[in-house]
């Protein structure tokens, strides 16, 4: 019997062009979870080269992956930090 080789997906391999990290992010957000937005955030910096986007926020490399792994908690203006060094705005619109 032929054995199955898998291997884990990661979304940062696939967050190439602006118009894929913001519809990964509208998604997120729309989802609600805080933890599943700092994680996907957490995802497209590593798209964008972590050491960078944390070096744009003034921000601490390691810190940085904690506090946007699927178990960190960043702080608000973290967020808007990290938003920032991608070139990104956050937003608000009626539901």
């Amino acid at each position: 019997m032929a054995t199955t080789r898998t291997r884990r997906w990661d979304p940062a391999d696939h967050l190439d062009t602006d118009e894929d990290i913001v519809a990964y992010l509208e998604a997120a957000f729309e989802h609600g979870d805080p933890a599943l937005i700092a994680a996907a955030l957490g995802d497209v910096a590593r798209a964008r080269g972590m050491t960078k986007v944390a070096a744009d926020a003034g921000l601490g490399r390691e810190s940085l992956y904690k506090a946007l792994s699927p178990n960190g908690n960043p702080e608000f203006a973290t967020v808007l930090k990290v938003m920032q060094a991608l070139g990104l705005r956050l937003h608000a619109s009626p539901e």
